[in-house]
């Protein structure tokens, strides 16, 4: 059976379960299959979402059931969830280009595609492994993942879900999704700083010894909601599939032909699950990683050289503010044929330094599946104009990064198409895109969504619709020095709350 080991070698092999239950490593680093299998899923084609997700998801979840697998399937991805019929849709932009629209779930944003089947993963993965403890899963988020993962695991029976970002760190739009959150499960805190203090608060919490065992002594385990859990991140393999079936069952392409997906990139965990798709068969011929001004992958693909030391830009694609980007370390270790003593030397000196530097063999080794570039923040409000201009479609600031690094890498790989992953709806991030589409823009972002709605007859995604008008529930900010003592004050609330449902 297909196990999952750590990419530094400090923990012993487990099951996909538990490595879902645990989220990360908890000595530190990130559980991969000691193995990728590879699949046929040649009779596919044409084939339901459902189906295509359940073939591919099996044999990396080979401890689930066929019935474990249909039933987590089945609740996370239907009409009463997704707005569009085939979960992710992919749409034309020209002769050499398609989106693959992956922002059709309840908060416009790809993340949803995972988040909305990770909560039936995690119950399920508790169950087979006869965990009765109260999960506390922990998310730091550049702006979707927060929201996307509340809306996931709210009011989930045995679950709280904690939810720290960048306090000014993320649009309006993305901070009142959050703020406004309800159920009876769910915190949401604001620390002053940007999403890689966040994400290192969260990494110290999940990896310290001592409170883990404190509160396994009251009954609470620790897990994650971000990517660097493996069962946020294998969903995100399928629709790189199903996108490819597409396009071929509408004669753009042909079976067999290779295929570009230009990813826009942060954390570097949507573009790491096109590398799993392309090491399970997947004909890809490059997959294009596009950086925004925050360039730090961008020049580590072009040099070897990752360093972190550097100016922080807040830009208008928020979700792409990272410097420090978790899943790339998986990717290396899978770059090294499994070299956790390379994989946890370059950790710690990232850690310790803030820069690292690979061997020249690792680096000719990405150079064959990575293309890289950047695009700086004027060429992405021209990018959105462009191609409104020509085509009428209306990008949102994240995929115009994307498009436009497209434009110069069409034939990476020599493919015959590119894929632009759209991870965000364009309502989202509406006071930019309308400064793209018509040269300027009110302050106001929902005056900023109505125009677009009357410009591009795009209806307004259902997750904004009245969000202006739901009440704040959710105000804390906090310091990053007070994270650990905010965790523990929510902690005590909800156990407070557990012993009071117990007691009913």
């Amino acid at each position: 059976m297909l196990q999952y080991i750590s990419t530094r070698k400090n923990h012993d092999p487990v099951t996909a379960s538990k490595a879902i239950a645990l989220g990360m490593v908890p000595e530190g680093g990130l559980f991969v299959p000691e193995t990728v299998p590879q699949i046929d899923l040649s009779g596919c084609g044409g084939k339901p979402y459902q189906e295509v997700a359940r073939k591919i998801l099996s044999p990396l979840l080979p401890d689930f059931s066929s019935e474990d697998i249909e039933r987590c399937v089945s609740r996370a991805y239907n009409s009463a969830i997704f707005d569009a019929k085939e979960i992710v849709n992919v749409v034309p932009l020209d002769a050499g280009r398609s989106i693959m629209e992956l922002w059709h779930g309840p908060t416009a944003a790809f993340k949803d595609v995972a988040l909305q089947i990770m909560p039936h993963f995690l119950a399920t993965a508790k169950r087979k492994l006869g965990d009765t403890s109260h999960t506390v899963i922990l998310v730091a988020t550049s702006g979707d993942t927060g929201k996307a993962a509340l809306e996931g695991f709210k009011n989930c029976e045995g679950i709280s879900i904690i939810v720290f970002y960048p306090h000014e760190g993320v649009s309006e739009i993305q901070k009142l999704q959050m703020a406004t959150t309800d159920g009876s499960n769910t915190y949401v805190v604001a620390v002053k700083g940007n999403f890689d203090q966040c994400q290192n608060g969260v990494k110290q919490i999940l990896g310290s010894k001592t409170l883990r065992e404190t509160f396994a002594g009251h009954g609470f385990t620790f897990s994650s909601a971000n990517s660097i859990n493996w069962g946020r991140l294998c969903p995100q393999i399928v629709y790189y599939w199903t996108s490819y079936f597409t396009l071929a069952s509408r004669g753009v392409i042909k079976p067999g032909d290779m295929v570009n997906f230009c990813v826009p990139t942060g954390n570097f965990g949507n573009i790491l699950a096109g590398y799993y798709a392309m090491r399970m068969g997947l004909p890809i011929g490059k997959l294009i990683c596009a950086s925004n001004k925050n360039k730090v992958l961008a020049d580590f693909f072009k040099t070897g050289r990752y360093d972190s030391n550097r100016t922080f830009y807040r830009t208008m694609s928020p979700s792409m503010d990272i410097l420090i980007s978790s899943n790339l370390e998986r990717f290396l270790f899978e770059m090294t044929g499994h070299d956790a003593a390379a994989v946890d030397a370059w950790s710690g000196s990232l850690a310790d330094t803030g820069v690292f530097a690979v061997d020249q063999a690792a680096s000719e080794r990405m150079d064959t599946v990575i293309t890289s570039g950047w695009v700086d923040e004027p060429e992405v409000t021209a990018s959105i104009a462009r191609i409104y201009k020509k085509t009428g479609y209306v990008l949102d600031t994240h995929t115009a990064v994307a498009a436009a690094l497209s434009e110069r890498v069409p034939a990476a790989g020599n493919a015959a198409h590119t894929v632009i992953a759209s991870t965000a709806s364009p309502y989202k991030f509406s006071h930019h895109v309308l400064a793209g589409m018509t040269g300027s823009s009110p302050a106001d972002e929902f005056a900023a969504i109505k125009r677009i709605a009357e410009l591009s007859r795009l209806p307004v995604h259902r997750a904004l619709s009245n969000l202006r008008d739901r009440p704040i529930l959710h105000s804390e900010v906090i310091e990053q020095s007070q994270m650990k003592d905010t965790l523990v004050e929510i902690m005590e609330k909800i156990n407070t709350q557990a012993k009071a449902t117990v007691n009913k």
